[in-house]
């Protein structure tokens, strides 16, 4: 599994070493912080998206281009809760390992196009996706 795709499923990653008494591998002393969205905002926003399609700027000219805009017709557009948390409130029993190279120390979603176009903005919070999350699991486990 590739680095990125380890952010992917870090809470099941972490779920399945608790529920396994593995050790857990934190880099940095767990000091960073990560946007972590749950599934129902990410797919609430997809919706929202999905059923107003981007247009082209008919008046886009490639002599002076306008970054915003494009002559093809799409949007590209964040959807993350924007508020990072600390890792080390994620998880609270650790290993703590130095910082791995081409980790970051936060990541964050910029949703500013998503809220004025859409009116949306993830709000789950970390505990109430996390009690969703282990229910998920421990339901699926057994």
């Amino acid at each position: 599994m590739g680095h990125g795709a380890d952010r992917i499923c870090r809470p099941r990653l972490f779920a399945d070493a608790i529920m396994h008494d593995k050790v857990i591998k934190v880099f940095n002393n767990g000091d960073m912080g990560r946007d972590f969205t749950y599934i129902d905002d990410i797919i609430e926003g997809v919706v929202r998206v999905i059923n107003r399609p981007a247009t082209a700027n008919g008046s886009w000219n490639a002599s002076a281009p306008d970054p915003a805009t494009s002559s093809e017709p799409y949007r590209i557009y964040n959807i993350g809760s924007s508020s990072p948390v600390r890792l080390m409130d994620y998880i609270e029993t650790l290993e703590f390992l130095p910082m791995q190279p081409g980790d970051v120390l936060n990541t964050y979603c910029d949703v500013s196009d998503l809220e004025k176009e859409f009116g949306y903005r993830p709000s789950t919070t970390l505990k109430e996706g996390l009690k969703a999350f282990a229910e998920w699991y421990k339901s699926a486990k057994s």
